[in-house]
């Protein structure tokens, strides 16, 4: 008898197993999560001057300087989430190499 998992994995494109293998979706949620708490961190400690006041000796063309920042932290938080995501996605390869390399050497 075949094994359901054996059989879906057939049926399967190569590069829905690799990310699936490498729990790509998984690291990408973790860098949403991260990506964004760390951007509403800076734009908080940016907003409600928790580090103090800022002083403010330029003009901010079009809008002000709340909304330019608003769209800074989506960037930040965008860059960080895939930065989070690739570093956790390159992690679980090493040590999916590591335990391929291991059960090939016994």
């Amino acid at each position: 008898m075949s094994d359901d998992s054996s059989a879906d994995r057939s049926t399967k494109p190569p590069m829905l197993v690799l990310l699936e293998s490498l729990a790509f979706y998984r690291n990408a949620r973790i860098g949403l999560v991260v990506g964004a708490l760390f951007a509403v961190l800076l734009y908080a400690i940016r907003t409600l001057e928790l580090l103090g006041p800022v002083i403010d000796a330029r003009d901010y063309p079009l809008f002000g300087p709340d909304v330019w920042f608003l769209l800074l932290a989506f960037v930040l938080a965008a860059t960080f989430a895939l930065l989070v995501a690739v570093a956790l996605t390159v992690a679980e390869a090493a040590r999916g190499a590591r335990d391929v390399s291991e059960e090939g050497g016994q």
